[in-house]
């Protein structure tokens, strides 16, 4: 009995044993992945309830705020520039309920059109993982901070980030910046459409900012549409900040300065935007600069050209067999004509060469003939017409050089400030001159201000936008309304 055991048993021993070896050889041949280890090795998918969690574990946070979705019933085909959106109903939690809330545009978990945090505190870590989420969400055109307690380096960042991004719409309500740093969003090289910064506690200096934003002499934001500053505390100081913004600005179409203690000294700087304008002392030198830029290339292209046709000619009567002494004396008048040429150019109209710069007290100043075709190039035709400075209208009167008001936006709401009737003729004659130079000024909301409502101005301002007037007072006060509450 025994041994027939035996063999068994070495059996026994020898098939217990053979899994495992084979077992060995395939996770050899198969290896199971190495998860990822860092926050920066880390690929987001486009799903943001995967890979928001997924960062805020990799960045060892605890507890993770849940991701809230929400398939819309009837999706808009554009973005619509609202002063705020009501909650109630919406499928989204209550305001304060530390949560990432998304809206998708269909049943794709990667298609998140929208984004929105609203009344918690969010920290630099979970704002680091919203903003690596940006890139790989091709559909996102909207993202909401309401009270987040936002810093400036972290709106430097989302500034930078949406550089790469389709993001078009942001939107930053009661988040007070200690440096201002909203003028960021605004850049020359920003691809944002609309921007909404109420309730920032926004004052002179960054309202100063967010003008220079707009326009200057040497640069402009060349996509923003709409910009809300409702809520904020600009003053007349402020106004006249943004006012001076608007005067190169050819693209903005809404702007809101709703409740921003405006009085009469800033209603007149804004209303005479969009009258004639008489050009600065900067904008004439900028002016000039970019009208002697395009002479000095078409010059340059036109010799290319001369040098170009003489050099065939050249080639052409060489090929003919012409004699040498020919050729010499077509160079030699080819150089004849480029030095008359030449000499005409730097000779005035009467043959003479303009005298040089005159040095006085240690300053120079332009020759009488020099000053005086300066003068006359400032006042040719425009050389291009997507540059305000450079457009056809300029024009001299009275000695000054002048061009037609900001001719772009469309919307203007100043209602809740303390504007006296004394500023109304100014607006009156602002929409007037629009009229005639075909401006676009269709709506200006003057409710709730220091004047009556039977003021003689104020009734023909009305009576001549009166249709845009109706549809201000249906959606835009209800909505000013919510925004006291917040």
């Amino acid at each position: 009995m025994s041994r027939k055991k035996q063999p068994k048993d070495k059996v026994v021993q020898e098939v217990e044993e053979t899994p495992k070896v084979t077992d060995t050889k395939s996770q050899q041949q198969h290896p199971e992945p190495i998860p990822v280890q860092t926050f920066d090795d880390y690929h987001c998918t486009g799903n943001v309830e995967v890979d928001f969690r997924m960062l805020c574990s990799l960045l060892n946070m605890k507890p993770v705020p849940p991701v809230i979705r929400q398939i819309p019933p009837s999706i808009d085909s554009e973005i619509a520039f609202k002063e705020d959106e009501d909650l109630k109903g919406s499928g989204f939690p209550l305001r304060g309920t530390p949560c990432l809330c998304i809206e998708l545009e269909n049943d794709d978990p990667n298609c998140t059109r929208k984004m929105r945090i609203s009344g918690w505190k969010v920290n630099y870590k979970i704002f680091k993982a919203v903003l690596k989420m940006l890139s790989s969400m091709p559909t996102l055109q909207c993202i909401h901070f309401w009270q987040a307690a936002l810093s400036d380096p972290m709106v430097i960042s989302l500034a930078n980030t949406s550089l790469g991004s389709n993001l078009r719409a942001v939107t930053l309500e009661g988040n007070p910046l200690l440096q201002n740093s909203y003028h960021l969003l605004l850049s020359e090289d920003s691809n944002l459409t609309h921007l909404s910064l109420r309730n920032n506690q926004i004052r002179e200096e960054g309202a100063r900012l967010i003008g220079s934003a707009l326009s200057t002499c040497k640069s402009a934001n060349k996509n923003l549409l709409s910009l809300n500053l409702a809520f904020n505390n600009i003053g007349d100081a402020g106004a006249a900040h943004i006012a001076q913004g608007l005067r190169l600005n050819n693209t903005l179409v809404i702007l809101s300065l709703a409740n921003n203690n405006i009085g009469d000294a800033g209603a007149a700087h804004l209303a005479m935007t969009f009258g004639e304008l008489t050009l600065l002392h900067e904008e004439i030198v900028e002016r000039r600069k970019m009208i002697l830029h395009k002479l000095q290339s078409s010059l340059r292209v036109d010799l290319e050209q001369t040098a170009g046709s003489h050099l065939s000619a050249l080639h052409s009567a060489s090929s003919k067999g012409e004699a040498k002494s020919t050729s010499k004396k077509k160079n030699k008048a080819t150089k004849k004509d480029e030095k008359t040429a030449d000499s005409k150019v730097k000779k005035g109209p009467e043959g003479k060469r303009p005298q040089s710069r005159i040095k006085s007290g240690g300053k120079e100043k332009l020759s009488p003939q020099e000053d005086k075709s300066s003068c006359n190039l400032i006042e040719g035709e425009g050389l291009e017409t997507g540059n305000p400075l450079l457009v056809q209208s300029v024009h001299r009167r009275d000695g000054v050089l002048c061009m037609p008001g900001n001719t772009t936006l469309t919307s203007l709401n100043l209602s809740g400030n303390k504007i006296t009737e004394k500023s109304l003729p100014l607006f009156l004659a602002s929409l007037e001159r629009q009229e005639e130079a075909g401006g676009n000024l269709q709506r200006l909301i003057l409710q709730r201000n220091l004047f009556p409502a039977d003021a003689e101005c104020y009734i023909k301002i009305k009576e001549m936008k009166a249709l845009a007037d109706r549809l201000v007072e249906q959606n835009s006060v209800p909505m000013e309304e919510e925004a006291k509450e917040t």
